[in-house]
């Protein structure tokens, strides 16, 4: 039998700090979700270790008894936290599930993922960078309204009913609040009126696009000017509608732009591709995630359950995709 070792943060290992916002530990999962990915991989016949965080890692690295490791740990501070635990599993030589750790890198780092998505002609959001409320320059090639982001977080860290921006006193306002609350750049980008959508996929060589899902907020599917925000995630006015009610020309655009954005960041045995669709009919990518959450709330457990198959058998499509890409299956 084979034994997987299991890398994670926990929300209740997060220590706040003086100024820290509420968000700060968002990423982290919860210690039952730790427990229900521990008995999904034990139920596909593994034995499972639980490792924790990169410092327990580096404190069990010579004595680590396990065949794959199936990360999800996200990670302490900075840019390149995700791809800590990767990084001190690649020099052990220990095999794990996911993207790599320059993978990790470059699509935590929201802007230097747009730079791949351009260079590939994969249509995103038009952007610019600012350091500071007072480096706000001319930015006449975006038109209001604007969306306001950290420009390296994930779980909708930073976002509020106000990162939606219409006018300059407004955008200088919350480029103010992001750069100074998150202490790093603001992602500033055209904001797209429309639709919300996620697209998974699982595998490597031949991947599976997965049934597109539909975000739906306040009970609405044509969100306008709703979005994803921290608060929205932790309430009950976020739905997930799956398979997303659309015409099939839609789907075959949303399922095509999310392999070519998976494959143009060399993600690895699974991921989630999220976009905008504009009034207009227009797919726009936001982001992609090779790190997506596996909680039993999210989309995940409804694409298993759409495709007829339980939330033990989509882990194990996963860690078998990581076990075959290894030479371990």
């Amino acid at each position: 039998m084979k034994t997987v070792g299991l890398t994670y943060d926990l929300k209740t290992d997060y220590k706040f700090k003086d100024g820290d916002p509420l968000d700060a530990n968002a990423e982290f999962d919860h210690p039952t979700t730790v427990d229900v990915i521990s008995k999904a991989i034990a139920a596909n016949g593994f034995k499972v270790k639980k490792i924790g965080n990169a410092v327990n890692l580096l404190e069990k690295m010579d004595n680590l008894g396990v065949d794959i490791v199936f990360n999800i740990s996200e990670g302490l501070t900075g840019r390149n936290r995700e791809s800590q635990v990767p990084i001190l599993l690649e020099m052990a030589g220990v095999p794990f599930v996911g993207a790599d750790a320059l993978t990790l890198g470059l699509t935590l780092d929201k802007i230097m993922a747009k730079k791949i998505f351009i260079a590939e002609g994969i249509p995103t959001p038009k952007f610019f960078e600012v350091n500071s409320a007072e480096a706000l320059a001319s930015h006449d090639h975006c038109k209001f309204p604007l969306i306001v982001k950290p420009r390296f977080e994930g779980s909708s860290k930073g976002l509020s009913e106000s990162s939606r921006v219409a006018n300059t006193r407004e955008l200088k306002k919350q480029v103010d609040f992001i750069t100074k609350t998150y202490k790093q750049p603001a992602l500033v980008e055209e904001f797209i009126s429309g639709q919300e959508f996620t697209v998974a996929i699982v595998g490597n060589k031949c991947p599976e696009i997965m049934p597109v899902v539909q975000i739906k907020i306040d009970g609405k599917l044509k969100l306008n000017n709703k979005f994803y925000t921290f608060a929205r995630i932790t309430s009950d006015r976020l739905e997930y509608v799956c398979p997303a009610k659309i015409t099939q020309e839609l789907k075959k655009k949303l399922d095509d732009l999310a392999l070519r954005v998976y494959r143009s960041v060399e993600c690895r045995d699974f991921g989630r591709v999220d976009f905008r669709v504009g009034n207009d009919g227009k797919p726009y990518v936001l982001e992609i995630n090779p790190l997506p959450s596996l909680s039993t709330e999210d989309v995940f457990m409804l694409i298993a359950n759409n495709i007829g198959i339980t939330y033990e058998q989509m882990l194990g499509k996963i860690l078998n995709s990581a076990l075959i890409r290894n030479g371990l299956n």
